[in-house]
């Protein structure tokens, strides 16, 4: 079982430091030392049932013997009645008695003994049982702490992800493009403004010119009719 609790240890060791970077992935040697323990936990599940299964052997064992100690002293029991009713010869039963409660003495013995062995294995197999549930225990805990050390690794991995392009944006090199931009478009504008303007003068002047002709006309078109209507003697209206 020291195996087991050193390799705990190291998976403790592995999560404290999970934050460094290193050689190795923590969540990878964590993984691995939570699939070291299941097979540990089932080797020790296999210890576990061997223990049971000769501490129930033993038990038997010594139920049988304190079984067989009883059936002998009945036997001897049997025997001095016999005895007693004439059916036996007193030496002959008493020898067989005595054998008998030999024989009860042996057993007897044994069954004390293998109480005892029993006692012992029953008491390694709790122990070792106690151990197992533990080692259960520290299974789920650090299979459910993998879990929540996944999530903080994704999660981690994006922050890190976006705080680098964050930082490979320089600020003021995308300002100072976007100010020359906004002197380009002003300056744009501005030169559309005037070509605007200098449409509009050229305009005024031809209408200006156009003008003092179409008025010139007029004078003359006037002038000729009123000398058309003097040839013809119609009077000028007043």
């Amino acid at each position: 079982m020291a195996g087991l609790f050193q390799r705990i240890f190291k998976i403790g060791q592995s999560q404290a430091h999970a934050a460094l970077e290193g050689l190795e992935d923590p969540i990878r040697m964590t993984e691995q030392g939570i699939r070291d323990l299941k097979t540990d936990l089932q080797e020790s599940m296999t210890s576990l049932a061997e223990v049971k299964g000769v501490a129930i052997r033993l038990k038997k064992d010594a139920e049988g013997h304190k079984g067989m100690a009883a059936e002998y002293e009945r036997k001897a029991m049997m025997l001095l009645k016999k005895m007693q009713s004439g059916g036996l010869d007193q030496a002959e039963a008493e020898r067989l008695a005595t054998e008998a409660l030999h024989k009860k003495e042996e057993v007897s013995q044994k069954a004390a003994q293998t109480l005892k062995t029993w006692e012992s294995q029953d008491s390694m197999a709790s122990q070792l049982q106690g151990k197992i549930e533990k080692l259960k225990s520290t299974v789920t805990k650090y299979e459910n702490d993998l879990i929540t050390l996944k999530a903080r690794a994704r999660t981690a991995a994006s922050t890190k992800k976006i705080n680098q392009q964050l930082a490979k944006i320089d600020s003021s090199s995308t300002i100072a493009m976007l100010e020359k931009m906004r002197n380009k478009v002003e300056e744009d504008e501005s030169l559309a403004q005037a070509y605007g303007d200098l449409a509009d003068i050229d305009k005024s002047v031809d209408n200006e010119i156009d003008a003092a002709l179409a008025q010139g006309g007029s004078v003359a078109t006037s002038d000729s009719l009123a000398a058309l209507k003097s040839k013809m003697g119609i009077a000028a209206a007043a």
